[in-house]
C-alpha cells in the first residue's frame, strides 16, 4: 500500500530536480558578427557565430540558425573584436582636482568617482582594466562593487595605495612639515617595504605598483631621480611575487628603468626619459613597457586652459618632449608593449586614442590592437580569460562600425559593448 505514494514522491522528487536544472542552466546567446577579428593570427572572417553560454564563449564558427526562443544579437555591419584591456587607469581619479585642490577629494569621494569613471570606461570598449594606484584602497571598493554587480564598469585588477619613499613621487609633498603628513605607502628600507607590500595584499591588492623614480603630477621631486635603492626594489619584487602578486613601476628615468627591470619588475610604467641602455636592459629582461603616450599629446593640446600649478606644466612640458621618441625606439628593439593610458591624467573614456599614437609610431594597426588584447592579457597573467575570442573566455565583446585594420581610429567609436555575456551598451546600426 506505501509503495503508490513513494513513486508519487519520487516523481515529484524528479520534476522538481528537472525544474531547478533548467532554472539553473546558463542562457545561450548567439552573437551573428559580419567581420571578426582574429587578433591573434590577425585574419578577418567574415559572417561569423559566437556562442555563449552564461559569462563564458562555448563556440566560434560560420553562422548558423539559432534555436527557436535563443537570444540572437545581429551585428551585420560591424566589426567584431576582443573587449579592449587597459593597464594602466586610475579610475578612482579626475584631472579636475590639481595640486592642491587633491586635498579635498575623501576616500568615500574617490570611490565614488570611481563609479562614474568606470561605467564610462566600460562603454569605451575597455572590459578589463589594471587601476595602478588609488588612496585608501577605493580601487579596492570600486573592483568590488563591479564584481558584486553593484555598479557597471570593466574587470579591475587593483593596487591600492602605491609604495614611495618619503617624499617622492608616491607621497603627498603638499602640506608643511607641521602636518608631519604621508601618503599611506610610504616606505623607507628594506623591512618597511616589505611590510607595506604585504599590507597591500592584506587589504585587496591583486598586483603591487610602486615608484622607481619621480613624477610629473607631484610637487618637490624629478622624474629623472632614482628614488628607491636597488636592494629595496629587489626585496619589493621578491616578496610581491614569492606571494602571487605582480609588480608595475612607475619609472620616467633611464636609471630607474634600468633598476626595477633588473630588479625583476613585470612591467615598466612611462619610460619617458629611458636612454638606450634602459631600453637595451627592458628588452633583456623581457620587462613589459607600458608608454602611456596620448596623455603628453592632450596635455600639449590643453595646457593652458587646465588650471594646474607651474611645476605640474614644467614637468609635462619636459617629458612630453621625450616620450614618443623614446617610446618609438623600444618598439623598434623589441621590447613587449602593453597598452595603457594613464586615464585620469587626461579625462577617461579618450582610452583608445593611445592606439593611435602607437601606429603613428610605427605599429601596424594589427599590433597596436594586440597591445590592448592579446599583449596586456599576458602582463596582466590572464591570457586564459580576456584577449581574445576564443570558446572558455570570457564573453567581454566589442563591435565597430568600419575596419580598424584600415582605420585604428574606429576604436575611439565603439557602438557595441558585451562583459561576461551581458550587454551594456548596443548603437550597431545607428
Amino acid at each position: 500500500m506505501e509503495a503508490v505514494p513513494l513513486l508519487r514522491k519520487l516523481a515529484l522528487l524528479s520534476l522538481f530536480s528537472a525544474c531547478a536544472l533548467a532554472q539553473s542552466a546558463p542562457q545561450k546567446t548567439f552573437v551573428n558578427a559580419g567581420r571578426l577579428l582574429d587578433v591573434k593570427s590577425g585574419r578577418m572572417l567574415t559572417n561569423q557565430q559566437i556562442v555563449i553560454e552564461g559569462d563564458k564563449i562555448v563556440s566560434v564558427g560560420p553562422a548558423a540558425a539559432a534555436p527557436a526562443g535563443a537570444t540572437v544579437i545581429n551585428l551585420p555591419n560591424s566589426t567584431v573584436l576582443p573587449g579592449l584591456i587597459d593597464a594602466h587607469v586610475h579610475l578612482t581619479g579626475d584631472n579636475t582636482k590639481l595640486g592642491y585642490e587633491e586635498l579635498s577629494v575623501s576616500t568615500p569621494r574617490e570611490a565614488l568617482t570611481g563609479a562614474k569613471n568606470a561605467k564610462i570606461t566600460l562603454e569605451a570598449g575597455f572590459t578589463t582594466v589594471r587601476n595602478v594606484g588609488a588612496g585608501g584602497f577605493s580601487d579596492v571598493a570600486l573592483r568590488d562593487a563591479i564584481n558584486d554587480g553593484d555598479v557597471p564598469g570593466p574587470r579591475m585588477l587593483v593596487s591600492g595605495p602605491p609604495l614611495g619613499i618619503t617624499g617622492g613621487h608616491c607621497d603627498d609633498n603638499l602640506l608643511p612639515s607641521e602636518y608631519h603628513h604621508s601618503a599611506e605607502g610610504v616606505a623607507d628600507g628594506v623591512e618597511a617595504v616589505q611590510h607595506k607590500v604585504r599590507e597591500d595584499i592584506k587589504y585587496g591588492a591583486d598586483v603591487i605598483k610602486f615608484c622607481a623614480t619621480g613624477g610629473v603630477m607631484s610637487k618637490g621631486d624629478d622624474p629623472n631621480a632614482s628614488q628607491y635603492t636597488q636592494e629595496e626594489m629587489r626585496a619589493l619584487v621578491a616578496d610581491a611575487h614569492r606571494l602571487g602578486r605582480k609588480v608595475a613601476a612607475h619609472a620616467h628615468g633611464a636609471q630607474g628603468v634600468t633598476w626595477a627591470s633588473d630588479a625583476g619588475v613585470d612591467s615598466i610604467e612611462h619610460g619617458h626619459l629611458m636612454d638606450d641602455n634602459a631600453i637595451a636592459t627592458l628588452k633583456k629582461n623581457g620587462t613589459y613597457l607600458v608608454p602611456t603616450l596620448y596623455l603628453t599629446e592632450w596635455w600639449s593640446e590643453n595646457m593652458e586652459r587646465m588650471k594646474a600649478p607651474e611645476y605640474l606644466k614644467t614637468k609635462m612640458k619636459m617629458v612630453s618632449a621625450a616620450a614618443e621618441k623614446n617610446a618609438q625606439k623600444a618598439m623598434q628593439a623589441g621590447v613587449k608593449i602593453g597598452m595603457g593610458t594613464d586615464a585620469a591624467v587626461y579625462p577617461h573614456g579618450l582610452n583608445a586614442h593611445e592606439l593611435a599614437v602607437y601606429v603613428k609610431l610605427g605599429m601596424t594597426p594589427l599590433q597596436a590592437i594586440q597591445s590592448a588584447t592579446v599583449t596586456d592579457a599576458e602582463l596582466l597573467g590572464w591570457s586564459d580569460k580576456v584577449g581574445s575570442i576564443e570558446p572558455g573566455m570570457w564573453a567581454d565583446i566589442i563591435a565597430v562600425d568600419g575596419d580598424p585594420l584600415q582605420d585604428i581610429t574606429t576604436l575611439q567609436h565603439v557602438k557595441f559593448v558585451m562583459k561576461g555575456g551581458q550587454v551594456f551598451k548596443n548603437q550597431a546600426g545607428r
